[in-house]
């Protein structure tokens, strides 16, 4: 009488691993590309909120806020009518922004340049803002690439 192993073949083995990297192949794309829409959604997001809260410093002041160093501390900070920064009853306005910065999602970074939108700027920056025309941008090659209106359109 023979004896016969319980296990696999060399067969079913091959088989089992095919079909595990058939499935790996078509999954891990998708995972690839919610990765890359969620960095896309929250870039979207964050830039029209930061639009939305230049235009109301721009209501409240009659100018867009500018860039000091890598920031812009007219969005951070309570101003007054003529856009500096303090505390108390004298500074009325803001902040506009709470904390800090939003980060870019691209890069993690949350500093500003004086930028156009035209191009990335090199120095890890988080957004670019041109305080002319008070539009801002996650500071990204694809972003910039995928949205091309930022570079023409001016804040409205």
């Amino acid at each position: 009488m023979r004896h016969r192993n319980l296990g696999f073949t060399l067969i079913e083995v091959l088989i089992v691993v095919v079909i595990m990297a058939v499935l790996a192949a078509t999954i891990i794309p998708q995972f690839t590309a919610s990765t890359d829409d969620a960095k896309d959604s929250a870039a979207s997001f964050n830039t029209h909120s930061l639009r939305a809260q230049i235009e109301l410093y721009k209501v409240d002041h009659g100018v867009y806020p500018t860039i000091t160093g890598t920031a812009i501390p007219g969005l951070l900070n309570a101003t007054n009518a003529a856009g500096a920064t303090g505390t108390g009853a004298g500074y009325p306005f803001g902040p506009y922004v709470a904390g800090e910065m939003p980060k870019n999602p691209y890069n993690s970074s949350n500093t500003v340049v004086d930028g156009t939108g035209a191009a990335e700027i090199s120095g890890g920056y988080g957004w670019q803002y041109d305080d002319a025309t008070g539009r801002i941008v996650p500071n990204n090659a694809k972003w910039l690439t995928a949205n091309p209106q930022t570079q023409s359109q001016s804040q409205t």
